[in-house]
């Protein structure tokens, strides 16, 4: 028989495994669906060592650990969890919703989208030897500090991804270059102030126009913007790109249910519905007035779309938990 489920949570990222959390706090048959073969969407997979600094009550945490930690406090729970698998289709039933993943169906009273960016790859850097380099002296995330320790590295890019992985770099590695296009940064003003005051050497307005792999390191060719000098050539070990992420949310186009959007992000009430009766969105992926893409928000819509399911669809249930009487 197909499995039947109270909520099914699409995208295991950290606010779906916070809404997964949730759901099992108000006693909710609850499964979560993840394209990728771990938990923790983009934090764990792209990453882990960065040092998260949005959540209360956790002045420094790394990715890795704030996803092992709702790991754990999802543990207590009998959630189903189901990883690799890509939520190909969504179908209104009479009694709620058909999930169809390769691995089979299922059928949910209510579902929770927290896919969050969506299918995502980085912006790739434009120069002829990129592809070539990748994964050998250029990278577009820094999953293992180790591998950069006491090396010369430049970071580019201008955003708070950027300034993070250039002070994320900066004990570890022998130099950091933060290498920019424009005289000014993108980031948060504290995380611009950070860097300001740290060893993190800061290149600007400078453009990547070529890499060269030589016996003495990688030779980045650097072209200073709106200047008609000659090229300057500088040489590191390692680069880090980091000019953000492409995203995809295609595969929602091929559901059978269409979800309204607002700049190209689902479009959602104050109760995280969506324009279908039962659909809810959280994260990211999801857009409102005032919306703040950060990790806490996510957080902050999580309880909202599973309390707004429990009192929509499960009147009779009882009311939430509260989290200090569950001994954590």
């Amino acid at each position: 028989m197909t499995e039947q489920f109270d909520i099914t949570i699409i995208g295991g990222g950290p606010a779906g495994m916070f809404a997964a959390f949730y759901a099992g706090m108000n006693n909710a048959k609850t499964q979560v669906i993840e394209s990728l073969a771990e938990l923790g969407g983009q934090v764990n997979a792209l990453y882990p060592e960065k040092t998260i600094l949005d959540v209360a009550g956790l002045p420094a945490v790394s990715g890795r650990d704030l996803i092992a930690n709702q790991q754990k406090q999802n543990a207590q729970f009998p959630l189903t969890v189901k990883t690799g698998e890509t939520v190909t289709n969504v179908t209104a039933t009479e009694d709620g919703f058909t999930i169809t993943t390769p691995a089979g169906t299922s059928q949910s009273k209510a579902v929770i989208v927290a896919i969050g960016n969506g299918a995502f790859s980085p912006r790739k850097l434009n120069v002829a030897t990129a592809d070539d380099l990748t994964g050998k002296h250029l990278f577009y995330s820094v999953r293992d500090l180790e591998r950069f320790r006491d090396k010369d590295v430049m970071v580019a890019g201008g955003g708070d991804a950027a300034i993070d992985q250039a002070l994320m770099l900066e004990p570890v590695a022998k130099s950091v270059t933060l290498l920019h296009r424009r005289a000014q940064f993108r980031g948060l003003p504290h995380m611009v102030d950070l860097l300001h005051e740290s060893s993190v050497h800061v290149q600007t307005p400078y453009l990547i126009r070529d890499l060269t792999e030589t016996p003495a390191g990688l030779d980045v060719t650097l072209k200073q913007v709106g200047q008609a000098g000659d090229p300057v050539h500088t040489t590191v070990d390692d680069l880090v790109v980091s000019y953000g992420f492409t995203s995809d949310h295609s595969a929602l186009a091929k559901w059978d249910v269409q979800l309204a959007e607002s700049q190209r992000l689902i479009a959602v009430d104050s109760t995280m519905a969506t324009s279908v009766d039962g659909i809810y969105a959280i994260g990211d992926g999801v857009m409102y007035p005032g919306k703040q893409p950060l990790i806490a928000t996510g957080y902050g819509e999580a309880p909202v779309a599973v309390r707004s399911i429990m009192t929509r669809f499960f009147p009779d249930h009882h009311g939430p938990v509260h989290s200090t009487s569950l001994g954590l």
